[in-house]
């Protein structure tokens, strides 16, 4: 291995360091606890070694959001692969998803509601982010109905779900009522 190789490597690992450090920061203590400073007094390295890595806290929480869609795009994709039926299928994506937000929170506020300067449904869309929305597409386009774009149909039931996952986290949605609302949301808005 070359000088540039294990340098490299070195790099990639303080990387996977420093978002898993923040990551677990986060879901410990929240997102206001994840500063640079306590990053680079948890990871043992300096804040200017933090910063050549990331320029800020917001690349930091991208970087999470990257890592917590290609989670979640895993996550949906084998469930709904275990599910026998349009019905099934979909249910499994809503489920897998609503559990992925209430075990995830850091991870799906980083993903969904703070600032990781990542665009999203744009041509420089990151690739995991597009992924992420592919493995809801693969489920929920056969379901869309006649006449109904399959990306447009995606994106409102995504945005269901979202609201189902934020609300209930707030304490706005009583969670014992989370089965019947999946129920709701597949029997209602899905055609199947």
């Amino acid at each position: 291995m070359s000088v540039q190789e294990r340098k490299q490597r070195e790099r990639a690992e303080r990387e996977r360091l420093i978002v898993a450090t923040a990551r677990e920061l986060a879901e410990q203590q929240g997102w206001d606890a994840v500063t640079t400073r306590r990053l680079a007094e948890r990871i043992e390295y300096s804040q200017p070694v933090l910063y050549s890595h990331f320029r800020g806290k917001r690349e930091i929480i991208g970087a999470v959001a990257l890592e917590g869609a290609v989670e979640m795009a895993a996550a949906l994709r084998a469930a709904t692969a275990a599910a026998d039926g349009p019905r099934a299928r979909v249910a499994a994506l809503a489920r897998t998803y609503l559990d992925f937000a209430d075990r995830n929170p850091a991870v799906y506020d980083a993903m969904f509601q703070l600032d990781g300067g990542l665009a999203f449904a744009q041509e420089d869309t990151p690739e995991p982010l597009k992924n992420a929305f592919a493995a809801l597409l693969e489920s929920l386009a056969e379901v869309a109905g006649e006449g109904v774009h399959p990306g447009l149909f995606t994106e409102t039931f995504w945005a269901a779900l979202h609201g189902l996952a934020t609300l209930t986290r707030a304490g706005r949605l009583p969670a014992e009522h989370a089965g019947w609302r999946v129920d709701l949301l597949v029997d209602r808005l899905a055609v199947l």
